[in-house]
């Protein structure tokens, strides 16, 4: 009969393929569940006032027209709810098609179920299949795996955040138009059970039952299924733990599966009593927590509290005195199981003769540790016990105290026992390896000493007192020649054969008086030695790794282990040597992928990656997450040394007296700092003991391992230093700024002298990963910001500056700003126009009512000393999108009060008219001017809010720029030359090419221009007053509004002589933020307006290049 898994048997292949593709399925739930937006669920009064009329659930569909008609009522809804769509389209998309692959999983199986009903495989049915040991498992873990899909969705994805991505999706996708969409289905489907993960939250009656049947499948293939696990070991895995207080272990896969299926037929579950007393008593006699899929634990007692049958079943599983003796067992089992693995694992303990000799030892040894750990962490587990009910909680106490259950002991044996496994492991996986090459060296071995023995016998050989012995001879060659021709693939035949000739090697050194000569005796003594090694040798079976492999499963445990990680971490802070130990552990753990990974590689499916690559980064940054207690260690270590060396080390002079040198000695501090450095070098070996090690498919390099930790720690703690120190009161009467920033300072240079300091301890790029890591967080702190400017904005997970493995943390802040927005925000507090006079000549800001410094260009060193070029070249971008998203506002107001108003405009056209021609002199200018200054008067102070703000941040970007550029030419005078000499070069090919167009000129996808360009502006070499900001269409009568602003002003300031520029007359009145126009303020263009020059004042309005992307202005 053809495999039912094999390449051509298409029904063993179909039902394969669907298997497959569920496992696949989870893992992509698992994976897009924690990537939910948060605003999905509506948690906090700001999003429900922001987005409540914009995210709404199934009652949606009740009245889709009334819904769509209320957001284009409102323009401002219709703009939120275009944004919103722009800004998570794609991950809609993404949890729709994972929605979708579940609803076309389950019409996938039903229609395979029907074909096989139809007879569409030849010489298949479901009973034949069912017959069959593959096909009866891929059978049951079909249907399983559908019930596991629900789950994971109602546990991992809350119902109502479902149904609004579910709406949202339609509302914004094409489907709701596509005649072929299943949309309908997948909502009825996944529409909300009103299940809540969270503690103490009510079950929903008949749930899950209920929500199982939203799609029926079909009653005969669900009873036989329930029959098949009722009745058969499915996978076979009772050999391999032949106890008997072992069966439920043995079964516990196949538990998990019926648990899960049962659900699809309730009935069983209500009334049958009889099935459901002999499912407990085969499945459930000891043990009541079970794990139903990759860590996911189900609690029996509160699961199965509703149903009447499976309820009593359970009754005498639960009884007072069985709960006492299994716990009672298992907590014994303990401390007798660490003592014997501990015996196990002494130094020249594991030889391989013993190992050979004692297999079936080892490996009972090797069961019971993996049963005990099994039972106590599944049922000692703090989450699976609801602690609002009575009953669990009583149930939980008596685990507790009947087991003397200590995390810590439990713990010891786990890592114990996974370190025996790992070390038995590789001893039979060597063993494997060479096993054919040793046996045929003992056999070679056996033989030449035979032959050699028959030579002694021949009375040729000279041999102390040993007469010639032809039949003795004879038999000695018989024997070598038996030896030889063992087979070594016929392992059978060879075994028995070897333990005859060693029974004939005994009896001719006993009836043939052979003991006298003790050289014959050593030879013979030898060769029996040499045929048992053949025998230990010839026994080592594969069969025996795979028995470790089952009983070494820790699948159960991957969510479980969590609960260990402050051990782990306490024994690592305590001894770094404990990763060696740690990593048989991971390595345990990683043997929980074969499980949803085992049929993907069978169908040979392209998901395979994907799968492998989600699991294995789970297991890795859990390593990473129990790994991080050395990097922080290692911090707290180096906060002590920052101390020592800020405050009490003195720096020794470069010429220092004799009777000074005491002083600067400082011996005791000294010593402190060598103390706390010596133990980062000893964390620093005890992660480099792991060695390079496969989590799965994934490769970890301890090395790496411990750069990214210190990266991870470094982070934290500079984000944490930023956000604390950079917080400031508003109302505060002197600005906290400069100190702030003083402190700042000093804290930084704390945190990059100490990692100097300790870089070669550690072996690492100190400077490297401290440049890389400060840039980026102010890089996303800069992009944060800027997001409240953007339409589309850069989520975490599109952002090129977050990472999973070193996420930059974000802190909550009342108004929702980071650090550097705080900073800006105050530097535009403290030089607000309104509020202060800023002198150009001498780069100072002064009060106007006190006349008092507010502050000056030192404001930029500052900025510069405590978040370097980063922070200022991040401070220098957010003021563009600040600009840019202030003249879209200036814009708008212009087409509003100006442009579109008839009032304004019927007082504006006349006087262009009075104006023409404009080489000529206006008669009555005076009276002309005023009266049409009058008339406008409405719209200037606006005008002047909007010119006043840009002004303001334009002189800071020209502050930022000085500091960048002075900083490059002093610390990197050779990058400042090459970037200004390429900067001409390029510009006089652009000025060649536009002269003759034959010439060479960058095309549309060289990023020359680009990249230059931000090195440029990195390094202050450019101009903020002739960039261009935003884009807009040609604006009538701008020249003319733009003069009349002006006129209007005018008599509001004058010129001082002394100083050189135009300031104000009184105090009240405002001054203008630079003497120019409102787009660049150059001092050419009020003596360029005041000579009523209007036809080149048609200039655009602009576009700035902000770093990533234009931003465009539509004409409002």
């Amino acid at each position: 009969m053809v495999d039912f898994l094999a390449d051509n048997n298409p029904c063993g292949q179909a039902i394969l393929r669907i298997v497959s593709r569920g496992n696949a399925i989870i893992a992509e739930l698992l994976r897009l569940s924690e990537f939910i937006p948060s605003v999905f669920r509506l948690r906090d009064k700001a999003e429900q006032q922001k987005y409540g009329d914009i995210i709404c659930d199934f009652s949606y569909f009740k009245g889709p027209d009334d819904y769509e008609g209320k957001l284009d009522s409102k323009s401002e809804l219709q703009d939120l709810d275009e944004e919103f769509r722009e800004n998570h389209i794609e991950i809609l998309t993404r949890f729709y098609l994972a929605f979708e692959s579940v609803h076309k999983y389950v019409f996938d199986l039903s229609r395979f179920l029907e074909d096989l009903n139809e007879g569409v495989y030849i010489q298949q049915t479901l009973e034949t299949v069912l017959l069959n040991e593959d096909g009866k498992q891929l059978l049951c873990e079909a249907l399983y795996l559908y019930g596991v899909m629900l789950l994971v969705i109602d546990h991992k994805i809350e119902g109502e955040v479902r149904e609004r991505m579910l709406v949202s999706y339609y509302r914004y996708s094409a489907a709701r138009s596509s005649s072929d969409s299943n949309l309908d289905d997948i909502c009825k489907l996944l529409r909300s059970t009103g299940y809540s993960s969270q503690p103490g939250s009510k079950r929903p009656p008949n749930y899950p039952e209920s929500y199982f049947q939203r799609v029926p499948i079909n009653k005969t293939f669900i009873s036989m299924v329930v029959g098949r696990l009722r009745s058969d070991d499915i996978y076979n895995q009772v050999s391999a733990y032949p106890l008997p207080e072992h069966r439920s272990t043995a079964l516990g896969t196949q538990a998990a599966l019926l648990y899960v299926i049962l659900y699809f037929e309730p009935s069983t579950l209500h009334t049958q009593q009889a099935k459901m007393r002999e499912i407990v008593d085969k499945y459930f006699p000891d043990n009541w927590v079970i794990s139903i899929y990759m860590g996911i634990t189900v609690n029996l007692i509160e699961a199965w509290e509703p149903y009447k049958a499976a309820k009593m079943a359970l009754h005498y599983t639960l009884e007072q005195s069985n709960i006492k003796e299994q716990a009672g067992r298992y907590g014994t089992n303990v401390d007798c199981l660490r003592q014997q693995v501990q015996q196990f694992l002494k130094e020249g303990f594991l030889r391989e003769e013993y190992v050979l000799d004692h297999i079936p030892k080892l490996l009972n040894c090797l069961r019971d540790c993996n049963v005990t750990i099994r039972w106590l962490m599944l049922h000692t587990a703090d989450f699976v016990y609801d602690p609002n009910n009575k009953r669990l909680r009583q149930i939980k106490d008596q685990v507790l105290n009947d087991s003397k259950y200590s995390p810590k002991t439990l713990f010891q044996l786990l890592l114990d026992s996974a370190q025996f496994e790992f070390v038995l492991k590789e001893m039979f996986k060597q063993m494997l390896s060479e096993k054919q090459v040793k046996w045929e060296s003992y056999q070679k071995e056996g033989s030449e000493r035979m032959t050699e023995l028959a030579e002694v016998f021949s009375g040729v050989k000279p041999l102390t007192r040993v007469e010639k012995n032809e039949n003795l001879q004879a038999w000695f060659r018989e024997i070598s020649k038996q030896i030889s021709s063992l087979n070594y693939d016929d392992s059978t035949a060879a075994g028995r054969k070897t333990v005859q000739l060693i029974q004939a090697l005994e009896e001719v050194q006993e009836f043939h008086q052979l003991e006298t000569n003790l050289q014959i005796c050593q030879f013979l003594a030898d060769t029996r030695r040499f045929l048992h090694q053949m025998i230990r040798t010839i026994n080592i079976k594969e069969e025996v790794l795979i028995t470790m492999q089952i009983i070494g499963d820790l699948s159960y445990a991957w969510q479980l282990i969590d609960s260990y990680t402050s051990i782990m971490q306490e024994g690592i802070r305590a001894s770094p040597s404990m990763v060696t130990k740690l990593k048989a552990t991971f390595l345990k753990l990683a043997s929980a992928l074969d499980l949803p990974l085992m049929r993907i590689n069978q169908a040979n499916s392209p998901d395979l990656l994907s799968v492998s690559q989600y699991y294995s980064g789970e297991l890795v940054a859990y390593v990473r997450k129990v790994l991080q207690i050395i990097p922080e260690s290692m911090f707290r270590s180096l906060a002590k040394i920052i101390k020592l060396q800020t405050h009490n080390v003195m720096e020794v002079p470069t010429r220092l007296d004799k009777d000074k040198l005491k002083d600067y000695a400082q011996l005791d501090a000294r010593y402190e700092v060598a103390k706390f450095t010596h133990a980062i070098s000893i964390f620093t070996e005890g992660i480099l003991m792991m060695k390079t090690t496969l989590v799965g498919i994934i490769k970890v390099d301890p090395k790496q391992l411990l750069e990214d930790g210190i990266r991870k720690e470094l982070v934290r703690k500079v984000a944490l230093a930023l956000h604390k120190g950079l917080t400031f009161n508003p109302k505060a009467k002197t600005s906290e700024l400069m100190p702030k920033l003083k402190e700042m300072a000093a804290t930084m240079d704390g945190f990059y002298r100490s990692f100097e300091y300790i870089q070669d301890y550690v072996s690492i790029y100190g400077l490297k990963i401290w440049q890389e890591e400060v840039s980026r967080i102010i890089n996303y702190n800069v992009e944060q910001e800027c997001n409240n400017f953007l339409r589309t904005k850069i989520l975490d997970w599109q952002s090129m500056y977050q990472s999973t493995h070193i996420p930059i943390p974000k802190f909550q802040q009342a108004d929702g700003s980071t650090f550097i927005g705080r900073l800006c925000g105050e530097i535009l507090r403290i030089t607000d126009p309104k509020m202060t006079c800023y002198i150009e000549q001498i780069n100072t800001w002064y009060d106007m009512k006190t006349h008092q410094e507010v502050t000056n260009k030192q404001l930029f060193s500052e900025i510069q000393n405590s978040l370097g070029t980063f922070g200022l070249n991040g401070l220098d971008r957010l003021l563009c999108f600040m600009i840019v998203k202030e003249l879209q506002i200036f814009l708008n107001m212009l087409h509003r009060s100006v442009l579109r108003d008839r009032a304004v405009m019927d007082t504006i056209k006349p006087f262009q008219n009075q104006l023409t021609p404009i080489e000529g002199i206006v008669a009555n200018s005076s009276k002309v001017y005023s009266s049409t200054v009058a008339k406008t008067q409405k719209i200037w102070s606006y005008y002047l809010d909007s010119i006043l703000k840009v002004g303001q941040m334009q002189i800071l970007r020209q502050q930022i720029a000085n500091e960048l550029s002075y900083s490059c030419k002093f610390d990197s005078k050779h990058l400042a030359a090459a970037l200004e000499n390429l900067n001409q070069a390029l510009l006089a090919d652009v000025e060649a090419h536009y002269q003759d167009p034959t010439l060479p000129y960058p095309k549309d996808n060289n990023t020359l221009l680009y990249e230059i360009t931000a090195y440029m502006e990195a390094a202050g070499i450019h101009n903020p007053l002739s960039k261009i900001y935003i884009t807009t269409r040609r604006l009538p009568y701008f020249p003319v509004v733009n003069f009349l602003f002006l006129i209007s002003q005018l008599p509001k300031v004058q010129y001082v002589k002394n100083q050189g520029m135009v300031c104000k007359k009184k105090h009240r009145s405002h001054r203008l933020a630079s003497p120019g126009c409102w787009t660049c303020h150059s001092s050419e263009a009020i003596p360029f307006a005041l000579h009523g020059t209007f036809s080149g004042l048609d200039w655009p309005v602009c576009s700035f290049y902000c770093g990533t992307e234009y931003h465009q202005s539509e004409d409002p």
